[in-house]
C-alpha cells in the first residue's frame, strides 16, 4: 500500500553524524505512525524512533538526546537526524509505517524500506 526507500547511510568516526531519509510513495494520504529501526547483525531488529501523523515524536533511551525523527510532509520524506554517534549505533537501519490508532507503537509496523546501513567506527 505504501513503498518506502532509505537512503543516507553510511561510514562515519563515534562523534560524527549521518541524516538518513525515508522516501515514501504509493498511498501517502492515509495516515500512518513513521518508524526507523536497526539491526546489528546477530540480534535482533528494535525500534529507534517514532512519529505521529500529527507529528509528536519519541525516541528510545540509548539515542535520546542524539537522534532526532522528523518529516517533510509536502515531499513525503521522513528523516532521522543522527548526532553523536557511537560504535553502538552500528547496523542496517529501516524505515518503517503502520497504522495509526492514536498512538504509536513499533509492534503495528506493517511496511518497511529495503534498509541503509549505518557503520560508527571508534
Amino acid at each position: 500500500q505504501v513503498q518506502l526507500q532509505e537512503s543516507g547511510g553510511g561510514s562515519v568516526q563515534a562523534g560524527g553524524s549521518l541524516r538518513l531519509s525515508c522516501a515514501a510513495s504509493g498511498d501517502t494520504s492515509s495516515r500512518y505512525c513513521m518508524y526507523w529501526f536497526r539491526q546489528a547483525p546477530g540480534k535482533d531488529r528494535e525500534g529507534v524512533a517514532a512519529i505521529h501523523p500529527d507529528g509528536g515524536t519519541g525516541t528510545v533511551p540509548s539515542v535520546e538526546g542524539r537522534f532526532t525523527i522528523s518529516k517533510d510532509t509536502n515531499d513525503n520524506i521522513l528523516y532521522l537526524q543522527m548526532t553523536s554517534l557511537k560504535p553502538e549505533d552500528t547496523g542496517m537501519h529501516f524505515c518503517a509505517a503502520g497504522r495509526d490508532s492514536g498512538v504509536c507503537y513499533y509492534s503495528t509496523s506493517k511496511y518497511w524500506g529495503q534498509g541503509t546501513q549505518v557503520t560508527v567506527s571508534s
